[in-house]
């Protein structure tokens, strides 16, 4: 969840509002309260909390961005609830809703409905809300501040979320009781999960390995590599994984540093001399541990290298993170980098050869190292040698929220950076990685690949990304209903996967899918995973129909914005050619096939149009998938502008080459 809102200073909003107020200021660490009606929350470490009669305010230290937690009581539906919230919280705000989304009962909850606001591109803010109702009683979050902070903060926001709990809950345990083994009708129960949940989904394949006492019980997939095809998803199937690569590279540190080429302590500088941030002084912080802890400050960089021509070189890496300055001090945030994990595997493959180019060495390294003595035999980084024999396609819902086959030509961008995301895999491959975690670190002929101590480093607990959960080194770790659960998930165009392993039992599980949809049941199949180990209640296939109507909900609303094909006038008045002058990247616009196409790096697609609501025009390219152009039309001193925006980053395109 993602709300964006005024820049309201906390100072403000004591003074406004002198009476009837409770001011606990700034959490020195993570702290537990309850709300004036007795639900349960957790104020996040640094944020400061104001309490008004009903409305409880946690602000973030910036000052611009406030969760809102409001004991709204009974109300006839969650819109009145909502509406009533935004009555207590701020009672001049008046935006139109652009979303609502059922959500799935949990967490003590018997209803939740999400909501989002319209706001402009140029506010850089969004704003939303959950309507969570237990009996008559509603409580609503509001999430309202500045879009940059909100990403830097995601994970104290989530906090704040995921901690809510009504009065007098108490969450589900597993702590401390045996987990049943997957017999056959274990296995089948979860097979029958993932096969309906794909259904609902529209997920045309999934790869699936199921592992118990360390090794696999059942390997596998569900449906077919291409809609329209009857080639099925086997075992074998070779998907992109993504950001599971992340883990199997700091895999390759921990072999590295068995080998005494590296420790975890080492500046990276002093191994790559070369090595440069746009901060010296956090440049001379980092340690290889730190290259992929996500706990840098440096923020995410994506659109840098979507937007470009995706032939750079491995070295454009050291290039980029050179210009990326931090957005939060060392160790304070959770802020993903891709660019820093690429680094990692870099300077681990200049360790392990340093004759060879970056991207040659780190290759070898890890079939070596990794791939080689596993026997991940399907795992390859090879793009050719991925499109080819048993592989899956990506898919994505096209503008009209119907799920389709798409090109692959997105996901080439990867390439230059590959440590971070760029492997093919199979369900199968991935399971022999998930068996050596939970072995930590033997083989299954007994010998030992890496050793238990450099192995379990990357576990070690880094920055908190929500409750009960943390990032370590390229894995994350949370306790789930008192279950260690160590996992980690890759996204891509089309392509998405998780894998889990829950160490104390012995038991994991890898799932690969080839549509965007695919993340939609990796929450509910690890609810489903706990329920059949440990006779938990049934809550999984509840989440799964939720998470469909909600991603129903989302292409509705997201299709009801959009002119298509595009305003005439708008698409007219295009030039041909833009550039950015901060990345060197050109965008171009021509007429294909009748209609107007964009080509901006590794997107490319059809063009429409959105009227937003400060009257502007956002340009939107709509060929199928998740990730788009979405490009304000502007003029700055007399040239045709594109502006194209993340949460933390700017790209202001210009008309000519």
């Amino acid at each position: 969840m993602h709300g964006i809102g005024l820049r309201i200073s906390l100072i403000i909003a004591l003074v406004a509002t002198p009476t009837a107020l409770l001011a606990q200021g700034r959490a020195a660490a993570d702290a537990p309260g309850k709300t004036g009606s007795g639900v349960a929350y957790v104020q996040p470490k640094d944020w400061a909390l104001v309490a008004n009669g009903a409305v409880t305010v946690f602000a973030a230290p910036e000052a611009d961005l406030e969760i809102a937690v409001v004991d709204v009581g009974a109300a006839a539906t969650a819109q009145a609830a909502a509406a009533k919230a935004w009555s207590l919280y701020k009672p001049a705000s008046n935006r139109a809703v652009r979303l609502t989304a059922p959500g799935a009962a949990a967490d003590g909850w018997d209803e939740r409905v999400s909501f989002v606001y319209e706001t402009s591109p140029g506010e850089r803010r969004e704003v939303a809300a959950i309507a969570m109702r237990k009996d008559a009683a509603w409580t609503v979050l509001i999430v309202d501040g500045a879009d940059a902070t909100m990403n830097k903060r995601a994970a104290a926001a989530g906090l704040i979320e995921g901690s809510l709990r009504p009065a007098g809950y108490t969450a589900e345990t597993f702590a401390g009781r045996a987990a049943h083994r997957l017999t056959p009708e274990r296995i089948q129960a979860l097979r029958d999960f993932i096969a309906q949940s794909a259904q609902k989904l529209d997920v045309p394949g999934v790869g699936i390995a199921l592992i118990d006492q360390g090794h696999v019980v059942w390997q596998g997939g569900y449906g077919v590599r291409e809609l329209g095809r009857p080639a099925p998803v086997d075992a074998h199937t070779k998907f992109m994984i993504a950001s599971n690569t992340k883990g199997m590279t700091t895999l390759l540190l921990s072999v590295l540093a068995d080998e005494g080429k590296l420790r975890w302590d080492e500046k990276v500088s002093a191994v790559y001399p070369s090595f440069r941030l746009g901060s010296d002084a956090t440049t001379r912080a980092v340690e290889i541990r730190h290259l992929v802890c996500a706990c840098t400050g440096l923020p995410r960089r994506d659109f840098a290298f979507i937007l470009a021509d995706g032939k750079a070189p491995a070295s454009d890496t050291f290039r980029q993170l050179s210009e990326t300055k931090p957005t939060s001090s060392f160790g304070e945030l959770f802020q993903y980098s891709n660019l820093m994990a690429a680094a990692a595997g870099y300077v681990g493959g200049s360790l392990a050869y340093p004759g060879l180019e970056l991207g040659a060495g780190y290759d070898k390294a890890m079939q070596s190292r990794i791939f080689g003595p596993l026997g991940m035999g399907d795992t390859t980084f090879d793009m050719a040698v991925g499109e080819s024999g048993d592989w899956a396609r990506p898919h994505g819902f096209d503008v009209d929220g119907r799920m389709t086959e798409m090109s692959n030509h997105f996901n080439h961008l990867i390439g230059p950076y590959r440590p971070a995301g760029g492997a093919w895999s199979s369900a199968a491959d991935v399971a022999l990685y998930a068996e050596l975690e939970l072995s930590k670190g033997l083989l299954p002929d007994g010998k030992r690949l890496v050793s238990e101590a450099n192995l379990l480093e990357r576990r070690k607990r880094g920055v908190p990304t929500g409750e009960n959960a943390w990032y370590g080194m390229g894995l994350f770790t949370e306790i789930v209903n008192g279950v260690p659960v160590v996992t980690h998930g890759g996204t891509l165009q089309g392509y998405h996967s998780d894998w889990w392993i829950l160490p104390d039992s012995g038991i994991g599980a890898v799932l690969l899918t080839n549509a965007d949809s695919g993340p939609a049941m990796f929450g509910p199949f690890l609810r489903r995973l706990l329920e059949i180990a440990y006779d938990g209640k049934p809550e999984a296939a509840q989440a799964v129909s939720a998470a469909a109507a909600q991603i129903k909900a989302a292409e509705t609303a997201r299709r009801a914005r959009l002119t298509v094909p595009g305003d005439p006038a708008a698409l007219a008045g295009l030039a041909a050619a833009y550039r950015d002058r901060e990345l060197g990247n050109v965008l171009t616009i021509e007429d294909r096939n009748g209609a107007k196409w964009v080509t901006a790096g590794a997107i490319e697609g059809p063009l429409a149009t959105r009227k937003n609501a400060d009257g502007t025009i956002s340009l939107v390219s709509i060929g199928p998938g998740a990730i788009q152009l979405d490009a304000v039309i502007g003029v700055q001193n007399g040239a045709r502008t594109l502006t194209v925006r993340d949460s933390q980053h700017e790209y202001v395109y210009t008309e000519g080459r």
